[in-house]
């Protein structure tokens, strides 16, 4: 299968890449990239895959045995590409969030149903073995009806992640926090539930003192539609936890749903869940899943991999996407709701959106 890897200079690019040298199933890698500098000197690793980069889009669209492109590249450039792809005829991973607004997801979300173009939004901690296990719990009806939805995730401080980045200006990024990290924890949220945040109220704050103009902290209430209520927690908050892009002792996270017979808890990024239910023949009503990651240097691990495979399989028509751009529209939906919360202070309801949460 034929890939294309579209933007050459994003964080993920790099990752990105390598992800698509390890799957057999890709033989080929077309690159491109708009800057001409970029495309000349790409900082990115060695791939035998990989064909020379160009600048020249068209031309790497009218490849023959172009599978599926990955739009990987600054927020405000990517819904025009996207579209450029599917126009082509050609499936789609997009990385997250996938546009600068909810409405311009929505707008590639209704291309990609009128080309019949399988399109996904790179949300691949859906695919991480606690995720997995958890959804699995939480929809068999184990916990019961839900109660509350908690969630943290907290990362090193602006300062140690190159404030003059496109990632931390509004024009560019379209959002801070939420939309570049958060988006992850409140898809997991309802990924996991199978519920749908239908309503936010929240607090938003640049707290980081570095010429941004995007939220570096955000607190946010949630309603879902079956009646349970929610909290998240993001924020580039964390002093001592070393310095660079990658740096996996830079998160502090928390992930926890409580139902009235029992709850599950993925306490940090360590792959372990913390189980309270109703016990199974010898089991414990309280234990401790530990779950073994092998190494792998894939985006997302070997989950991401899975991820990926999933994808193949959707565009082969065996099996649903493992996540589809409504979920990306959904998301936006949620933070541009938190985002008006912010402003007028007041709880803000949220139109519904096409969710694959209980896919």
């Amino acid at each position: 299968m034929k890939a294309a890897l579209l933007g050459l200079s994003h964080p993920h690019s790099g990752i990105l890449l390598t992800t698509l040298e390890n799957l057999p199933e890709i033989t080929s890698v077309c690159l491109w990239d708009a800057d001409p500098a970029v495309a000349a000197r790409p900082a990115l690793p060695t791939s035998r895959k990989a064909q020379a980069p160009t600048t020249d889009l068209d031309a790497v669209l009218a490849q023959p045995g172009l599978a599926f492109a990955i739009v990987c590249v600054r927020t405000d450039q990517s819904a025009a590409i996207s579209l450029r792809v599917m126009a082509a005829g050609k499936h789609l991973l997009a990385e997250k969030p996938a546009g600068l607004t909810a409405a311009e997801i929505a707008t590639l979300h209704s291309a990609a149903d009128r080309a019949g173009i399988v399109a996904s939004v790179l949300y691949a901690r859906r695919m991480h073995p606690c995720v997995v296990a958890a959804r699995k719990l939480v929809q068999s009806g184990a916990l019961g009806s839900l109660l509350t939805l908690e969630s943290r995730f907290l990362t090193t401080q602006v300062k140690f992640r190159e404030p003059s980045s496109w990632l931390f200006h509004r024009a560019q990024a379209g959002g801070g926090i939420l939309l570049w990290l958060g988006c992850h924890s409140l898809d997991l949220l309802q990924y996991i539930s199978g519920d749908e945040i239908t309503a936010v109220s929240a607090m938003l704050a640049t707290r980081s003192g570095e010429a941004i103009d995007v939220e570096d902290t955000a607190v946010l209430a949630l309603k879902f539609r079956s009646g349970a209520i929610g909290s998240f927690h993001a924020g580039y908050t964390l002093a001592y936890s070393g310095e660079g892009y990658v740096n996996l002792a830079g998160y502090d996270s928390y992930l926890g749903i409580n139902g009235r017979t029992g709850r599950v808890v993925w306490p940090d990024l360590n792959p372990r869940l913390l189980v309270e239910s109703p016990p199974a023949r010898g089991e414990s009503p309280v234990r401790v899943e530990n779950f073994t990651l092998e190494p792998c240097s894939s985006y997302g691990g070997r989950g991401g991999e899975d991820f990926f495979r999933q994808f193949f399989s959707a565009i082969r028509g065996e099996r649903a996407p493992p996540t589809t751009l409504g979920d990306a529209e959904c998301t936006a939906r949620i933070i541009e709701a938190a985002e008006e919360s912010a402003r007028h202070g007041r709880v803000v309801e949220i139109k519904p959106a096409c969710l694959s949460v209980r896919s």
